[in-house]
């Protein structure tokens, strides 16, 4: 159950609480190389990325991947992915953060794209867990937008008001998804997206996760 009336977070995962920034450069060109392309750097993605992600591959391809180009990119990269994060942790202080936002008597969740079924176990894994009211990963096709799945996770929070609600993430989609359901929204530095592409989405953009924290609780007052 939710603290009724307490400020609420929720938290994207992949390149916000998890700093896997090299796994998805890695997974992204191991996918690309499927297909004969050029490998990208890490600034080039965060310049480039969007959701849906065959936009983002259309940015770089001059054209939309064909249906069968797509499959064969999405395996791809969930298969390196899910190699590699085992190097990935925790963003730095992040689980102070989360620790010391409970404590304060307000409540949090998790909302990702990444895939349900390999999400909760590895958010379980870093001992987190019982931090967050709920932890939601995608179901269903990947590459689309994350506003339709904020609608189920807040349904599901029983006594979190969307107005008290703060969505913090790396990408300009999670913005989208915070505006979907009247929830505000904190938008970070560290993950997929550079400041420059998260500027225009029209929420704050900060450089840690320790100032987002206090400009969502500031903004769930």
């Amino acid at each position: 159950m939710g603290m009724q009336g307490a400020a609420h977070i929720v938290w994207d995962w992949n390149g916000t609480l998890f700093h896997d920034n090299d796994a998805i450069i890695g997974a992204t060109n191991a996918a690309f190389a499927e297909l004969g392309l050029e490998p990208i750097t890490m600034a080039q993605y965060r310049a480039l990325y969007c959701v849906p992600v065959p936009k983002f591959y259309e940015r770089l391809m001059g054209r939309l991947p064909t249906e069968a180009e797509w499959l064969v990119m999405d395996e791809t990269f969930h298969r390196y992915y899910a190699e590699h994060r085992v190097r990935c942790g925790l963003t730095e202080g992040a689980e102070r953060l989360l620790t010391e936002w409970v404590a304060g008597g307000r409540s949090q969740s998790i909302l990702s794209m990444y895939v349900h079924e390999e999400l909760v176990p590895l958010v379980r894994g870093f001992g987190i867990e019982p931090h967050f009211l709920r932890v939601d990963g995608r179901t269903g096709p990947s590459g689309g937008s994350k506003a339709e799945h904020m609608v189920r996770h807040l349904a599901a929070l029983a006594g979190v008001d969307p107005t008290r609600t703060v969505v913090i993430g790396d990408a300009a989609d999670d913005a989208l998804a915070a505006r979907h359901v009247g929830a505000k929204a904190v938008l970070y530095t560290g993950g997929s997206h550079g400041r420059a592409s998260l500027e225009g989405a029209g929420a704050p953009v900060v450089d840690s996760l320790v100032e987002a924290v206090a400009l969502a609780e500031e903004m769930a007052a």
